[in-house]
């Protein structure tokens, strides 16, 4: 199964694709899309739609796991946030692909056992768990990949096999 992960945002899009087989991901692609501070909001989240689409039609992925609105007192960021995600959710839906999003406590869980990890224990872990020799740069990078092992995890779960995996369909 290959899946792309997706950390939102407008100034920067992580993304992360891993291919895997039983519980052995490894890392295919990573990187982020950056749209041009001071462009219009509507160019930056064209940028946003075709880039999601690019790496769609190069990796043809099974599934799109993208990360959950979360936000605490800056409504701004939020709002601008979810401009971007609204963006690659659209390139995921216009391609057909089944799309899965997470909130940042369930990442935490599947990739670190802990909720309330922090930052850097899941970029190390996102190292371990691909195998990889450093942690993933830019940090939206190796959050996308996070975002990308909690699918996997999730979708081989036996409660999601059972019907009742803590993932929700967009």
């Amino acid at each position: 199964m290959i899946i792309l992960g997706i950390d939102p945002g407008v100034a920067t899009v992580g993304f992360g694709v891993i291919s895997e087989t039983g519980s052995n991901p490894k890392p295919v692609r990573y990187g982020v899309i950056s749209t041009p501070a001071g462009a219009r909001l509507a160019l930056r989240l064209a940028q946003i739609h075709d880039d999601v689409a690019q790496l769609i039609a190069t990796f043809k992925p099974d599934a799109i796991a993208v990360e959950e609105l979360f936000f605490n007192t800056n409504l701004k960021t939020a709002i601008s946030v979810a401009h971007g995600r609204a963006s690659a959710i659209l390139a995921g839906e216009k391609h057909g692909i089944p799309m899965f999003e997470y909130t940042p406590l369930q990442v935490k869980k599947a990739v670190v056992g802990y909720g309330h990890a922090t930052k850097q224990q899941v970029m190390d872990m996102v190292r371990r768990l691909l195998s990889m020799e450093q942690v993933p740069q830019p940090n939206d990078a190796a959050d996308a990949l996070a975002i990308a092992i909690c699918h996997s995890r999730y979708a081989n779960s036996l409660m999601n096999v059972e019907g009742r995996g803590e993932c929700s369909t967009i």
